[in-house]
């Protein structure tokens, strides 16, 4: 969270479109916390996007004449990103996909892992510590909830160093037995 995944994401689907490369966005239809139909960033950069339930309707989506294919919160998506993100990168496609790759209690966020083991170029993207601003790597949840997915932003989550992640906070304890 607060890394700048999805402004590197538009950043590079603009260079693209600058060039006239033929580009298309997705991003999960769940995630409507800024627009319905554009990724946003947190600092206000968007982007057209269209929003998708499954990867499989993303497939469907995929225009022939796309080159550059942009994802953004791949986190959201089902475990079939992974096969359709290497069949098409498989058929010449670049495909951007930006996303978590832990949750917020530290474990793997499926299917970010799995598309960094296949990927040519994986960028870590670090936010900053809201608490002492050194290297935030890890999301840390700061309302109660027992679901694994919060949507939110600031308010619901802060971005933590390995130091200042504190993994007994009330907020964390209920999915910890899980």
């Amino acid at each position: 969270m607060f890394s700048g995944k999805s402004e590197e994401l538009i950043r590079r689907v603009t260079r693209s479109k600058i060039a006239r490369i033929p580009v298309q966005t997705f991003k999960p239809q769940l995630d409507n916390r800024y627009a319905d139909s554009e990724v946003v960033s947190h600092s206000a950069l968007s982007v057209a996007a269209t929003p998708v339930e499954s990867s499989e309707q993303l497939l469907r989506e995929i225009d022939d004449r796309t080159e550059v294919i942009g994802i953004d919160e791949g986190q959201f998506f089902d475990q079939g990103l992974v096969e359709i993100v290497d069949q098409l990168a498989g058929a010449g496609k670049q495909v951007i996909v930006a996303g978590l790759d832990t949750d917020y209690l530290r474990r793997p966020f499926e299917p970010i892992p799995s598309l960094c083991d296949r990927a040519e170029y994986v960028t870590k993207v670090l936010a900053v510590c809201h608490k002492c601003g050194g290297p935030g790597m890890y999301t840390q949840r700061i309302v109660m909830s027992d679901d694994l997915v919060v949507l939110g932003a600031e308010g619901s989550y802060e971005a933590r160093c390995r130091r200042c992640y504190d993994p007994t906070e009330p907020e964390q304890l209920s999915l910890q037995a899980e």
